[in-house]
């Protein structure tokens, strides 16, 4: 029977399997995230009606704060929750934003006056859920990066080609997802480019969670007792992931 520390010190390929973990959970992240991405625009026009100003400054205000919030998502992974519980809390937070994606309400119409009427209800739920994807985003995205420099020792020369093999993971999800999550949109509906988007996230949450026993106890809060203690009665741990959900309102 294999013992945990020869499980932990198991390659493939000359590197260690927890790489090869995070390649695929960044490989599917990255499918849902792209794939989503290149739909927005179209789903907002053609479905909501949307001018293109519109359009594209939502799009722009979205990609805006995707690449703010992980300062803070890093921040609170380094300080407190570790690279490891904040990448499943990302994961989490984006499959529920994905899976909200998925709901299309009803079509926008378009008087012969020129009013357009909109349903309401459904951008609501499209604007949560691109928060949900936005928080999610900022849990997971630099902090699967750090956790994949963490799986070699200082000055192991592995380190760069691990990146290269990492890096070769998103760029294989967003290539994949423009071809399956476009044409599943464009072909079958919206809801189902969408949803694909979300299965693949899924895919890459549940990956990372198996392949926890391969990351050789990395990624781990360096500040264990911060998490336990409590204010207002509530672990600091279990205030993070309140706080940050809530923060979805204000996105």
């Amino acid at each position: 029977m294999t013992n945990d520390t020869s499980l932990d010190k198991k390659e493939l390929f000359g590197h260690p399997i927890g790489l090869f973990i995070l390649f695929f959970t960044e490989m599917w992240e990255r499918f849902s995230f792209y794939g989503m991405k290149a739909l927005l625009v179209f789903y907002l026009t053609k479905y909501h009606l949307f001018t293109d100003s519109n359009s594209n400054l939502l799009v722009g205000s979205y990609a805006a704060l995707v690449y703010a919030i992980p300062v803070v998502g890093g921040f609170i992974a380094d300080r407190y929750l570790g690279f490891r519980k904040a990448i499943v809390f990302g994961g989490i937070l984006l499959v529920l934003g994905h899976i909200g994606m998925a709901y299309e309400g009803n079509a926008a119409t378009k008087s012969i006056q020129g009013v357009i009427e909109q349903d309401t209800f459904a951008l609501q739920v499209f604007y949560l859920s691109l928060a949900f994807i936005i928080i999610g985003v900022g849990f997971l995205k630099a902090n699967i990066s750090s956790l994949v420099g963490e799986l070699y020792e200082k000055g192991d020369n592995r380190r760069d080609s691990g990146f290269t093999i990492f890096y070769m993971g998103i760029n294989l999800g967003s290539v994949l997802s423009t071809i399956i999550c476009v044409w599943l949109g464009e072909k079958y509906g919206w809801s189902y480019g969408f949803g694909a988007a979300g299965v693949g996230m899924f895919f890459g949450l549940i990956t990372f969670i198996y392949g926890r026993k391969y990351f050789q106890g990395k990624g781990e809060s360096t500040n264990p007792l911060a998490l336990e203690k409590k204010v207002f009665g509530i672990k600091n741990e279990y205030l993070i992931y309140i706080l940050a959900t809530l923060s979805t309102v204000v996105i």
